[in-house]
């Protein structure tokens, strides 16, 4: 059995908390933190962001371009098993796949969810842009609010909310007063708490991090991801994001939330789609 291993760990709690130990070759484990959570269950960001860590070391790329994850049955703070396997790799491009694992209240070992990735390296891509997307038109920091601003608790407040900075455009802001506006938006400026700056990591994060546009149809209740597909565009400049979330077909119990994440820079730099079920009860 190989040596164990600790993956580089920053001075950012979600450095910490996505941080990954090597205990043989493509068995990576680590404590899943309640510091993540939202309404008991840990956020699909997260998780994304710790296989996609998991998959950095395993991989001879750096970073995430594409990843596609499959959430098969809720996950929960407490240890998880991350095991990765390379399916190819070559001079620009290089492909895994990675499931974590945690055992069920009778000792089963349970998958929870599995990712298929692509990685590169953000920093060898020409500069050659050609585009007719737009940043989201936000009202400046200041004019916009967070949960901190809110009179009592918000609906669907949790754990993830004291390690973000997330201050949501008034426009999208009406289910927070009970006057939903009926429009599956949702817009806000994004970092975390700590101040520590985006990366392709992060980014995994930032797309799944923000209420769900369900709310703002009208709909409050647990919105669990079935399926998350995110594609890393460049490095983000330093400073806060901007994430815009669009809901256009709600149907059969199931909506698609689109994401584009805007830097400082006004530079796309990671966009996403996700296919979520809406449970009311």
């Amino acid at each position: 059995m190989a040596q164990a291993s600790q993956a580089v760990i920053g001075d950012s709690e979600f450095d910490r908390d996505t941080a990954v130990t090597r205990r043989s070759e493509g068995v990576y484990d680590i404590d899943l933190s309640p510091g993540w959570t939202i309404l008991g269950a840990v956020n699909g960001g997260y998780l994304l962001a710790v296989l996609g860590r998991a998959l950095r070391d395993a991989l001879p790329h750096p970073d995430p371009f594409t990843i596609s994850a499959h959430y098969l049955t809720a996950s929960h703070p407490g240890p998880a098993t991350v095991r990765t396997d390379v399916v190819r790799t070559g001079r620009t491009l290089s492909t895994g796949q990675a499931s974590l694992f945690q055992y069920d209240d009778e000792g089963r070992e349970t998958e929870r969810i599995r990712v298929l990735a692509s990685y590169g390296d953000l920093d060898a891509l020409p500069e050659d842009i050609r585009t007719s997307a737009r940043p989201p038109a936000l009202p400046p920091i200041e004019g916009c609010f967070g949960p901190e601003d809110a009179p009592e608790p918000l609906p669907g407040d949790s754990a993830m909310t004291d390690r973000l900075m997330i201050k949501l455009d008034p426009a999208t802001l009406g289910w927070a007063l009970g006057q939903p506006s009926g429009k599956g938006e949702m817009r806000a400026w994004f970092g975390l708490a700590d101040g520590r700056d985006a990366d392709p990591l992060s980014l995994l994060l930032a797309v799944d991090a923000l209420p769900p546009t369900a709310f703002e149809m009208g709909i409050q209740g647990w919105v669990p991801t079935v399926e998350l597909t995110v594609h890393v565009r460049c490095r983000p400049a330093p400073g806060p994001l901007r994430v815009s979330v669009t809901t256009r077909n709600l149907a059969g119990g199931f909506l698609e939330e689109d994401a584009e994440i805007w830097d400082t820079a006004d530079r796309l730099v990671a966009q996403s789609r996700q296919l979520a079920r809406v449970r009311t009860g």
